[in-house]
């Protein structure tokens, strides 16, 4: 008589939204290694496109020429030890879409509904069978409204601002801080006042504010809750 197999722990889909520099990314990512996760940055995808549209010389009063471009576009997320690569009709971006031009221009390109349904669709596709940590600015109120575990990160602009330019310092771009806080200003006005999707807390998020909070911090209360939610079912 054989024995019976131990029981395959349930693979949910994990949503981490906020607005930008709040530290939904390198969070995302670290609780995604200690959960076994796929680890899913949409902000990442939007950021390609974005990119293809800016090397294409296409300007906001054309957004029709950029629903063009998606129909030849080819976006791909891969894991290579614990990073994130992103490749955009088979190039590896994983850099350029972090540079100030992106960040200035993804702003109109990513309010386009179509652009915003391609992405959804196929986010949507990349966690049809759960086992993701999804980070971006709608994950739990649009995307994945019936994810299992939500979480919304917050911070003052002030430190939101800070940790963005450490990042560009890091990656050598010379930028001031004052430009960066601005440009997340404007960001956060954009993102909370768009039509399609605008930036909100899910009712049955968990909110964290990481003003005071280290990265192990914020993702241990992660992990934590998830293992609670996990052991519970």
């Amino acid at each position: 008589m054989g024995k019976n197999r131990p029981t395959e722990p349930a693979k949910i889909i994990v949503t981490i939204d906020g607005p930008a520099g709040s530290g939904k990314s390198s969070t995302a990512q670290r609780v995604s290694e200690k959960l076994n996760y796929l680890y899913l940055d949409t902000g990442a995808m939007y950021r390609a496109i974005t990119l293809k549209v800016i090397r294409g010389g296409i300007p906001s009063s054309q957004p029709e020429a950029v629903v063009r471009l998606l129909a030849e576009t080819k976006i791909t997320l891969r894991e290579n030890d614990h990073s994130l690569i992103i490749y955009l009709d088979g190039e590896d971006v994983s850099e350029l879409i972090r540079s100030p031009r992106v960040d200035v221009e993804i702003g109109w390109v990513c309010q386009l509904p179509e652009v915003r349904d391609r992405m959804v669709a196929l986010q949507r596709e990349i966690g049809r069978e759960g086992g993701i940590v999804a980070e971006g600015r709608d994950m739990g109120t649009v995307v994945f409204p019936d994810a299992e575990c939500k979480f919304y990160m917050v911070a003052g602009v002030e430190e939101r601002g800070r940790r963005r330019w450490l990042q560009m310092q890091k990656r050598g771009i010379d930028i001031s801080l004052e430009e960066i806080i601005a440009d997340i200003r404007r960001r956060d006005k954009i993102d909370s006042e768009r039509e399609l999707s605008p930036l909100r807390r899910a009712d049955d998020a968990v909110e964290i504010d990481t003003g005071n909070m280290t990265l192990e911090q914020q993702t241990e209360f992660i992990v934590q809750t998830v293992q609670e939610y996990l052991h519970k079912q």
